[in-house]
């Protein structure tokens, strides 16, 4: 008989290990009330949070960084509002918009080499399309596939201010990552549960298609529903790893 695998985060007590996603067992659903305070909770502590750092601290007043990377609005909407989807975890978080914001920089950067400004402005737009398009292609690549991220990667060449700050943006948004991330674990760690996975999904289960749509997944006449969900997958239990 194989032994049943431990979990590596089992051997801590209960109360530290929650805080970064692990659970001995899956957590029972919460009632939508719940899921909809701590969403809103989430959402303004993470918005003011990166609000605060970048407005107030007198190093990034100095170089002029922008209040907020607009993208970020788009994330917490996925962190602290969706937060079991694979889209949300924090891979795709960090991965998604430093690809992002690489792709539209190195770009825009390319452009800007162009003879005059005027001539870049006219340009802007070929910019801005090849840096989203190419960043969605380097995320799926990666694994990192995170939909504000697009955003991240055509800010450099739609925004003067994203613009003229250069390579100084990648650590801006590698911050403001860490910082949406970090009120994530706190806020959906509280009465919920937040990462579901950190690097690698426990189970991959692919989205059945509505029946409406003639997919495979339609019952056919004669044929319970029970007996349909019979021939489902196995891998229907997600595991309580969060790593």
């Amino acid at each position: 008989m194989v032994p049943p695998h431990t979990h590596r985060l089992a051997r801590y007590p209960a109360w530290l290990t929650r805080w970064v996603g692990y659970r001995a067992a899956p957590p029972p659903k919460k009632p939508e009330y719940i899921i909809w305070l701590w969403s809103w909770i989430g959402a303004f502590c993470g918005i003011s949070v990166i609000q605060a750092v970048f407005g107030q601290a007198k190093y990034f007043i100095d170089r002029d960084v922008p209040l907020m990377v607009a993208s970020y609005g788009a994330t917490a909407v996925l962190i602290y509002g969706a937060i079991d989807a694979p889209l949300a975890q924090p891979r795709a978080v960090f991965g998604g918009h430093f690809i992002g914001g690489l792709i539209g920089v190195c770009i825009t950067k390319l452009f800007h080499r162009l003879p005059t400004e005027a001539r870049f402005d006219e340009l802007a737009w070929l910019a801005a399309s090849l840096s989203c398009a190419t960043s969605i292609v380097a995320m799926q690549m990666t694994g990192t596939t995170h939909p504000p991220a697009g955003a991240t990667a055509l800010l450099p060449a739609i925004n003067a201010d994203i613009r003229n700050i250069g390579w100084y943006y990648l650590p801006v948004i590698l911050l403001s990552s860490a910082l949406v991330v970090v009120v994530a674990l706190i806020t959906n760690n509280i009465q919920r549960r937040y990462p579901s996975f950190w690097f690698h999904p426990a189970v991959t289960i692919p989205a059945p298609v509505s029946p409406d749509l003639g997919g495979p997944e339609t019952v056919s006449a004669g044929t319970t529903k029970a007996e349909s969900h019979e021939n489902l997958p196995k891998a229907s239990i997600v595991g309580t790893s969060a790593v």
